[in-house]
């Protein structure tokens, strides 16, 4: 742990706040930009091959630039070949869709002339293009980069009204529903916005906090939708009814009432366990003293929304949080660039690196378990993806935990147990 450097894996030409990874194609999304502001900084959405590279060690390469005009995507939620992009105070959605060269081909002969195409062969990564702007590195021999044509095509769909702030519309986050029946939207006018997808029939559209959402997750089942504002409260909805209001507090009776507030929430399952839930939300500070106070982790039961553990998660301010797919892992960026995965069961630290990015952790994305029906995690316990406003993004791997066989415990058990009997035996004769 402490201060160490972690290779880029990719740097953009943008600042980079959102990062998102499609089990289903294999593609790493992420994206940004300068948004309306004449400085020259463009905004895009970026997809990107990730490989493995040995057992440890990861590689990627740009395969499309996806232009987004004078709008910055700020935050997004991808489901079945979908973006929903949070521009401004709209929700864009646009399908995406990643085809082979050979599939591309039969295309074309077919005369549907409608795909965005790279025309380049695929960036390799520490490469960019010919105005020196799109930059890819990778953090390990790119040698086995394979040499071949990318085809992404990427169609707008709609556009709903996330945010109707009358002064600064922004909507603040998006997601689709566990079952991607639903998408949900959350901004600075404190309404939370509930549509049908792919349908977009608005089902719900309430007011949920006083001033800006931070956040929003739905649980499996879509049964209770949990949002953080910055009123200081996290609530529990059941549709559009508040079903109740939480304390985390009551496992802190030494903090005072609004010194801190709740910054993130995710559900995340429990991996030995099918039908159990837990809920995660982090606390932060609601001001900053010149000793620097603690921020805290708190694990919730997910379906009676009691508290089951709070614990410190150090002085550095978090700005972002995630939760693996297995709920085995929990993740942690902060406002100073540090980058740090606890473990979900106990919230203990596992691995931290202090200061990755120059500057403020805007997402994580933990990697799923294959890719394709292709082993990505290698020999790694588990790996999570990093993007910063500092253009950069990282991967961080834990490698697996040596282990040694219960037999083989056992058995040396066993060897020291008739070691001692020897000895007492012949210290004292006639022990036995």
């Amino acid at each position: 742990m402490g201060k160490r450097r972690v290779p880029d894996l990719y740097r953009a030409p943008f600042p980079l706040y959102s990062i998102k990874v499609d089990p289903t194609t294999g593609l790493v999304i992420t994206a940004g930009g300068g948004g309306a502001s004449k400085t020259g900084i463009k905004n895009a959405v970026h997809f990107l091959d990730l490989r493995l590279v040995g057992e440890h060690q990861y590689s990627a390469s740009l395969l499309h630039s996806h232009d987004t005009d004078t709008r910055a995507t700020m935050n997004m939620a991808v489901g079945n070949g979908v973006i929903a992009a949070g521009q401004d105070g709209t929700c864009c959605l646009m399908k995406f869709k990643h085809c082979s060269q050979r599939e591309e081909g039969k295309d074309a002969a077919k005369g549907a002339g409608n795909r965005v195409q790279q025309g380049n062969a695929r960036r390799r990564a520490g490469k960019g293009d010919k105005g020196g702007q799109d930059e890819a590195a990778g953090s390990g021999d790119m040698s086995d980069m394979k040499d071949e044509t990318a085809c992404i095509s990427v169609t707008g769909l709609a556009e709903v009204q996330s945010d109707l702030n009358p002064q600064d519309p922004l909507q603040k986050v998006v997601r689709f529903s566990p079952d991607l029946g639903l998408l949900l939207t959350g901004g600075t006018d404190g309404h939370i916005r509930v549509w049908e997808f792919p349908s977009l029939k608005k089902k719900f559209d309430f007011k949920a906090h006083e001033g800006e959402i931070e956040d929003l997750d739905l649980s499996p089942g879509n049964k209770h939708l949990v949002s953080i504002g910055r009123d200081f409260s996290c609530s529990v909805w059941s549709g559009n009814q508040l079903a109740m209001g939480l304390k985390w507090l009551e496992t802190m009776p030494q903090i005072a009432e609004k010194t801190y507030r709740y910054m993130a929430c995710r559900f995340g399952k429990l991996e030995d366990q099918k039908d159990a839930l837990r809920l995660y939300t982090v606390q932060i500070p609601h001001k900053r003293d010149r000793k620097p106070p603690p921020c805290y982790l708190t694990k919730w039961n997910g379906k009676s929304f009691l508290p089951m553990l709070t614990a410190s998660c150090g002085t550095e301010v978090i700005s972002s949080l995630a939760v693996s797919d297995s709920g085995t892992f929990l993740g942690l960026g902060t406002v100073t660039g540090s980058v740090a995965i606890y473990i979900a069961f106990s919230l203990q630290k596992l691995y931290y690196v202090q200061e990755s990015h120059g500057i403020v952790v805007t997402d994580l994305a933990f990697l799923p378990d294959s890719l394709k029906g292709k082993n990505i995690k290698g020999n790694n316990e588990t790996a999570m993806l990093s993007v910063a406003v500092d253009s950069r993004c990282q991967v961080h791997a834990v490698p697996n935990r040596r282990s040694f066989s219960i037999w083989l415990v056992l058995s040396l058990c066993g060897l020291v147990v008739m070691g001692l009997v020897l000895l007492l035996q012949y210290l004292f004769p006639g022990f036995i």
